[in-house]
């Protein structure tokens, strides 16, 4: 519910607009992969929803762009990897096409 409501507000494309706006931050982006990571998270028609909109967003660019910006952070590789990882999960035709997206 809560997963729902933060997304419902905004808060995926405001954390994507955040990453884009601070890629140097590392921790802002690493704080960024975490949140997107949570609001992501889920298989129920709303979880896909969820990531449907992150991907509609740039999420997966963004998470992208931290990654190779922030290279020896393990932190944020970790947390990049999560994101990917939730964003990326799903055997339908939308779950394809995000885990090309992210290729």
């Amino acid at each position: 519910a809560r997963k729902q409501r933060a997304a419902a507000a905004g808060a995926i494309e405001s954390v994507v607009a955040a990453m884009q706006a601070h890629l140097q931050e590392a921790g802002m982006q690493e704080m960024g992969c975490w949140a997107l990571a949570n609001m992501c998270f889920g298989t129920d028609a709303a979880g896909l929803a969820r990531k449907q909109r992150a991907a509609a967003a740039g999420a997966i660019e963004s998470v992208v762009a931290a990654m190779q910006a922030h290279l020896q952070e393990a932190g944020m590789q970790e947390m990049g990897c999560w994101a990917l990882a939730n964003m990326c999960f799903g055997t339908d035709a939308a779950g394809l096409a995000r885990k090309q997206r992210a290729a």
